[in-house]
């Protein structure tokens, strides 16, 4: 059985105590919109660096804690481009548990490489349903990111993908993905569809542990990779116990309220 839930988080476990202005759609529970407006992406592009891999986005990177990435985290808008999403439970171990500390961000990290160097994971935030009772419809996460000697803000440097919630059930995407036993991440591209109330799905091979938190891109440019992320690899399953099928939460009200939280504290 293949779970996305990282074992590194189970060790980290036993240490923890415990706008540049933009559209983001959403929909109050349990209604949805037909279909969601894709906003202005000027103002969060950046050119990929030059030494990415063909199929790599500069805004998706991997997490790293104890010398080993363990899980995939983003780059979305924020007026002071700093704002990280990735799954709850890459961050937070739920009910019983706490945040996860000594985590960096490395975006557009492929073959042992940071091109753009390792980020200190900071201001992690979870739903409170998902640190009470670890709820698989609350499994998204938001962070900041923060470089010692950097006075560029991580977006202005690699990008970051808008952020919608209260979108269509069904979309075309791009999902990204660092599975633990590779140094380049896995990239698909696939149409969602609805698993349940609060809970999407994708059928893309080889997404095996590592993957949580990798992010579903809906309209994305070909030349800057970049686009709008509408779900994270997490939620049922902590993703999924097969590596060719993913989940994610649904993005409602209650992730909207997270990143907000996010980028008032920023």
């Amino acid at each position: 059985m293949i779970v996305r839930r990282p074992a590194v988080l189970l060790t980290l476990a036993a240490i923890v105590l415990l706008g540049v202005s933009f559209v983001v759609v959403f929909a109050a529970r349990p209604a949805q919109l037909a279909h969601a407006t894709t906003p202005d992406q000027a103002t969060a592009e950046a050119a990929p660096a030059p030494d990415l891999p063909a199929v790599s986005s500069p805004a998706v990177g991997a997490l790293f804690a104890e010398g080993e990435h363990y899980c995939t985290a983003s780059v979305v808008h924020s007026e002071r481009g700093d704002v990280l999403l990735t799954a709850a439970h890459c961050i937070h171990n739920g009910e019983g548990g706490g945040y996860l500390t000594g985590v960096t961000f490395a975006p557009g990290y492929h073959d042992g490489v940071a091109p753009f160097g390792y980020w200190t994971v900071a201001d992690e935030l979870v739903a409170p349903g998902w640190a009470a009772s670890s709820d698989p419809d609350l499994d998204v996460g938001f962070a900041t990111a923060r470089q010692a000697g950097t006075t560029k803000s991580l977006e202005s440097l690699v990008g970051a993908n808008l952020l919608a919630t209260g979108t269509a059930f069904e979309q075309a995407i791009t999902l990204t993905g660092y599975p633990d036993d590779s140094e380049v991440p896995a990239v698909c591209q696939n149409t969602t569809a609805k698993q349940d109330t609060y809970q999407l799905r994708v059928d893309c091979a080889g997404f095996p542990t590592g993957t949580s938190g990798g992010p579903w891109v809906a309209g994305q440019n070909p030349q800057t990779r970049l686009g709008t992320v509408i779900g994270v690899i997490g939620g049922f399953e902590f993703g999924g116990d097969d590596a060719d099928t993913s989940y994610s939460s649904y993005f409602d009200t209650d992730v909207l309220a997270l990143y907000r939280q996010t980028t008032a504290r920023t």
